[in-house]
């Protein structure tokens, strides 16, 4: 009789506990869901950013966006820090991951002044014929080394070298980075004089106008003078200073 009762509640105690168990289950793939999402959230943008690339700033009107391409440099990024905060300028700096590698506390100490990281490859190349998947591997390549120089540093921008895009700006936004463009140039990559490039950044700012110039690859001495020396003009022509758009 007791055996045969036994019997007969089993099955039931066995429901209870399976039930019990997909409860906790269910709870725990909930909580690891969240989780994962709250992880995901943290670590970068929730959606893919517009894969238009900007040439503006991003408040536009009488501002102006300071960007510098192809540092970190040991001599001439430091020389530019201190101009920009001198000034009171938050710049964009679009740096290659081999310079990243070599300099990583250049990286951090742009990040720690208040400046913006932009991706700008790995070696410089030129990305206008690369797959999707090249252009990703390499993107991605260079992400992780500026996350390793300056961990917690969000990297809001990708600039392709020579401004051959390619498929490039798909991937960039697919990754959370605004492709950006620029509207002038002036050219010092062929140091022509700081009073030279002083005159190229007067007469050529629009409003609203990103300015390409460089702190690294070469000597750019002239730059940060020119940068030195301009920033007061801009604004005695009614000029602030912007970070660049993003979608």
């Amino acid at each position: 009789m007791t055996t045969r009762t036994t019997e007969r509640t089993a099955p039931g105690r066995t429901s209870l506990r399976r039930r019990s168990r997909l409860r906790r289950l269910a709870t725990s793939v909930l909580l690891s869901a969240g989780l994962c999402l709250g992880t995901l959230t943290a670590a970068g943008p929730a959606q893919a950013v517009d894969g238009t690339v900007v040439t503006s700033t991003q408040s536009g009107g009488r501002t102006v966006s300071f960007t510098f391409d192809d540092g970190p440099d040991p001599t001439h990024t430091p020389r530019l820090l201190e101009v920009l905060r001198r000034h009171g300028v938050k710049a964009t700096f679009c740096l290659w991951g081999d310079h990243v590698r070599q300099y990583p506390h250049l990286v951090r100490q742009i990040a720690a002044e208040g400046h913006r990281l932009c991706n700008h490859t790995m070696s410089h190349q030129d990305m206008g014929g690369w797959s999707q998947q090249q252009i990703r591997q390499n993107l991605e390549q260079t992400n992780n080394l500026i996350r390793q120089a300056a961990p917690g540093a969000q990297i809001t921008y990708f600039r392709a070298p020579y401004g051959n895009w390619g498929q490039s700006p798909q991937v960039a936004a697919s990754l959370g980075m605004q492709p950006l463009g620029w509207r002038l140039a002036i050219n010092d990559w062929q140091p022509p004089g700081t009073g030279e490039l002083v005159r190229r950044i007067m007469q050529g700012v629009t409003p609203g106008a990103v300015v390409l110039m460089h702190d690294g690859g070469g000597d750019r001495s002239q730059t940060v003078s020119a940068v030195d020396q301009t920033i007061p003009q801009l604004r005695a022509q009614g000029y602030s200073f912007d970070q660049p758009a993003v979608r």
